[in-house]
């Protein structure tokens, strides 16, 4: 029997998730207007596993939400998470953030494209089709009006940067879905099975998460 604790960080979103045999027994997540991940993570850890009735010995990995994001979140979530798999002797698994954003979209159209907010009109996005094959990989791109000009077909644009994709991207090729903006621990479960299932583990002491662009720090 496989449990699996999984961790998401990457944007404003605190979500932990316990999954046995690829089935999710609890989650607990809390979105708010800053990031409360170094108050709330390693707390809804320990009430996660406590309230899906297992021990952390019990745990059989653990899987981390590995970006593009929040370089502070990225950074609170990987630690844990690599702390955890030295203290416990378990492996390491590592999803990628955007894919656990676009699986909280069922769509029979077009192409899905989450995208998280990189500062002023950037964002790191990507392309899916509505069965989540992944059809344009990660990057950071500034939205202009010619954004997405070679995509043939609805274009459904789903994170936590709608509001401000909106007043350059405003065809009717566009569909919004506002109530779908941070990913969550909940969406980890079936990727990060896969990859316990094919052993595809992460080497804890080298990984980093991916950020995609190099940190700025800004002015207080």
């Amino acid at each position: 029997m496989a449990h699996i604790l999984h961790i998401e960080t990457a944007t404003k979103n605190c979500s932990v998730g316990v999954a046995r045999d690829g089935a999710l027994v609890e989650c607990q997540e809390l979105a708010t207007d800053g990031y409360a991940h170094a108050e709330k993570l390693h707390v809804f850890i320990q009430e996660t596993i406590a309230k899906a009735g297992i021990e952390f010995r019990d745990l059989s990995a653990v899987a981390v939400s590995k970006g593009p994001g929040s370089y502070t979140g990225l950074r609170i979530g990987a630690s844990t998470a690599k702390g955890l798999c030295f203290a416990l002797g378990i492996p390491m698994i590592a999803v990628d953030t955007l894919e656990v954003l676009a699986r909280q979209l069922s769509v029979t159209d077009g192409v899905i494209v989450p995208m998280l907010d990189a500062r002023r009109m950037e964002v790191y996005s990507a392309v899916f089709s509505p069965s989540h094959k992944l059809i344009r990989g990660v990057q950071a791109e500034i939205i202009t009006a010619d954004s997405f000009s070679e995509t043939a077909g609805k274009v459904h644009i789903i994170g936590d940067c709608q509001s401000k994709i909106k007043t350059v991207l405003h065809s009717d090729q566009f569909v919004y879905h506002e109530a779908v903006v941070h990913p969550s621990a909940k969406e980890m479960v079936g990727l990060a099975l896969d990859k316990f299932s094919r052993k595809e583990f992460e080497d804890v002491a080298y990984f980093e998460p991916f950020y995609l662009k190099d940190f700025i720090a800004g002015k207080s």
